[in-house]
């Protein structure tokens, strides 16, 4: 089974800077780390894989710093890692970063022998939390798509067509869902307890050959990518105004009530 994890290196920080002229993260200088979130996808691949044997490949879009992210996930058990990286890349939203990725798929599955059976993303970025790039490569690849992924129920790859069956969460439960392989699916950190990287994994990290693949590679309109191609524009980034502190009201309880039904008519 061929698996491709999509993972994102972020600023291992809450307190995350904003350039104010391109209205994008400040990366330059802060510690960065795998988002949380893949790290769960990176260990569902590696446990697919040792169930129905195949490869993992990780890829990730990001400046050449983001080649560490490829490397700690060798180190866990993926096979390759494939690093996108180029300047016309920079500032991407949600959709063309999705469409970079879904390119890059395209591309993998044209180079190997085997396609693709199954793409797993974290449910999110800690960086941007809108948990849009996951369907949106779903959406560019026309694959059948299950989002918040708690469990991974069965695996038929001996059937026609080949199925997998997961357990997706709600606010209130879960639900069942089947999906025709191949297939994309976001998880959540409830699927399973990522592993810590092994000595053999770290060494072979260590030497581990990453190819780097530009838009010269994936041949997309340059319109469609980077800051200037991404269809939503941040116009604006503040921070709201602190609240102060609310009222206090002492005394009997029909009067403390008659005097807060007062203070809510003066707020219309």
């Amino acid at each position: 089974m061929n698996i491709v994890v999509c993972i994102k290196q972020v600023p291992d920080t809450t307190d995350v800077k904003i350039d104010s002229e391109t209205n994008t993260l400040i990366r330059e200088g802060v510690e960065a780390v795998i988002n949380p979130f893949d790290m769960y996808a990176i260990e569902e691949g590696v446990r697919i894989r040792e169930r129905f044997g195949g490869k993992v490949t990780a890829i990730t879009m990001g400046p050449p710093q983001a080649q560490d992210v490829l490397k700690e996930a060798i180190s866990m058990g993926v096979d390759e890692g494939i690093h996108l990286c180029d300047k016309v890349f920079a500032g991407s939203d949600t959709w063309s970063t999705s469409l970079i990725l879904a390119k890059a798929l395209e591309k993998i599955c044209d180079s190997s022998t085997s396609a693709t059976d199954l793409v797993i993303c974290g449910k999110q970025a800690s960086d941007g939390d809108t948990a849009q790039v996951g369907p949106g490569i779903a959406s560019h690849l026309n694959l059948p798509q299950a989002t918040y992924v708690r469990r991974i129920d069965t695996v038929h790859m001996d059937t026609c067509p080949r199925i997998i069956v997961v357990e997706r969460l709600l606010e209130e439960g879960y639900e069942l869902l089947e999906l025709q392989l191949p297939a994309l699916i976001t998880v959540v950190k409830e699927i399973n307890e990522p592993r810590l990287p092994s000595l053999r994994g770290k060494m072979r990290a260590r030497t581990a050959k990453i190819p780097v693949w530009t838009n010269s590679d994936l041949g997309i309109d340059e319109d469609q990518i980077g800051l200037g191609g991404s269809p939503t524009q941040v116009v604006k980034i503040f921070t709201p105004p602190q609240k102060g502190g609310g009222q206090i009201f002492k005394g009997d309880p029909e009067e403390v009530v008659s005097r807060l039904v007062e203070e809510i008519k003066d707020l219309f």
